[in-house]
């Protein structure tokens, strides 16, 4: 049960955030908003409010704003040249409305961080070689590691600072080490063999040693802007994560392996939600929210990065292409999304059998 409630919390925070920014932007533009929807067809239940008619559907993968003039995936062709419809609009407020979505889920992904930062102050490193914390279960646990200890060396190499021992860890992912610590004036040194991580440095990833500490960390109280300033921070750091991942995929140096979809979400979610609580599935969807937002521009058809591109040529062009081409366009965007909605299923499914 929490697993489900995680899963529809997350993904439900995410559509909403996203379809809120094509809805205000089309609102903003003088556009007439047809359908808000919550989820995929069919409908389950819906209320019209004024010209659009609100509605909670039942695939719960997403979500969409139908607004009036707009040659899309429900292959609607009914354009009449009204001054509320679409096509009617200038290139500027078509492509705002376009790129609502995806500035919404970035700046949902800022809110969430932010308040995050706000409830729980700014955390910073003692860079001492003094444990903060020992992770259950994990290699430093499993040798009698605990908080307090003090690092005198890694693989016989002294460690003056924390960023000495994290350098040396990293340096020897899955591999024996030893490990020599203070405890109480009593000198022990055990060996250890280091998980492997994967982290980003600079503009790629790399395999890292692990064994599970961290720090003594040093909590400030956040002010109003601070709190802000941190989520932008954060935000950045995984619109960063999540660009270089997609180059990775594209340029062949990644596995399409690595790509999950809604079930990997859910086993994410309710996992995240049991292990951290709120404030750590908050984060998650924070995280999903940037990983939406950006796969949104990529240039393909039915994707919003298509929608931009198409807008975009016939802003330069000055004529806009025929409603024939562009439905052929958006059929091969369907196909496009269908194939990769496979793909994503098919590592999900042989994920939970590994």
């Amino acid at each position: 049960m929490l697993t489900i409630i995680s899963v529809l919390v997350v993904i439900g925070g995410v559509v909403l955030a996203h379809e809120l920014g094509h809805f205000v932007f089309a609102k903003l533009t003088g556009m007439r908003v047809e359908i808000f929807s919550i989820g995929f067809p069919p409908k389950l239940f819906g209320k019209k409010i004024g010209e659009t008619e609100y509605r909670i559907s039942a695939i719960p993968l997403g979500g969409y704003v139908k607004v009036s003039g707009v040659v899309d995936e429900s292959m609607d062709t009914e354009i009449k040249g009204e001054p509320w419809e679409f096509q009617s609009k200038n290139i500027v407020q078509k492509l705002l409305f376009i790129s609502g979505g995806v500035l919404f889920n970035l700046l949902f992904a800022v809110f969430i961080f932010s308040i995050l930062t706000g409830l729980s102050g700014i955390y910073e490193a003692d860079n001492s070689p003094v444990i903060g914390e020992v992770m259950g279960k994990f290699p430093a646990d499993s040798i009698g590691l605990i908080a307090g200890d003090r690092i005198l060396a890694v693989n016989g190499i002294p460690t003056n600072s924390w960023n000495e021992i994290t350098e040396i860890i990293h340096s020897y992912p899955d591999t024996i080490i030893r490990i020599k610590w203070e405890r109480d004036g009593e000198v022990f040194e055990k060996e250890v063999h280091t998980l492997k991580n994967r982290i980003l440095k600079g503009s790629k990833f790399v395999e890292v040693g692990l064994v599970g500490i961290s720090p003594i960390l040093h909590c400030k109280k956040a002010t109003f802007f601070s709190a802000i300033g941190r989520g932008f921070e954060n935000t950045f750091y995984w619109l960063k994560v999540t660009i270089i991942s997609v180059k990775l995929l594209i340029t062949g140096q990644e596995s399409i392996r690595n790509i999950g979809g809604p079930i990997f979400i859910a086993q994410l979610a309710g996992q995240t939600a049991r292990t951290g609580g709120l404030s750590a599935l908050a984060g998650l969807m924070a995280i999903i929210n940037i990983n939406l937002g950006l796969i949104n521009i990529l240039p393909l058809p039915a994707l919003d990065g298509g929608h931009f591109l198409i807008t975009l040529i016939e802003g330069i062009k000055g004529k806009p292409l025929t409603t024939r081409t562009k439905l052929i366009i958006q059929q091969i965007g369907i196909a496009i999304i269908i194939l990769l909605t496979i793909l994503v299923f098919y590592n999900d499914i042989s994920r939970l059998f590994r």
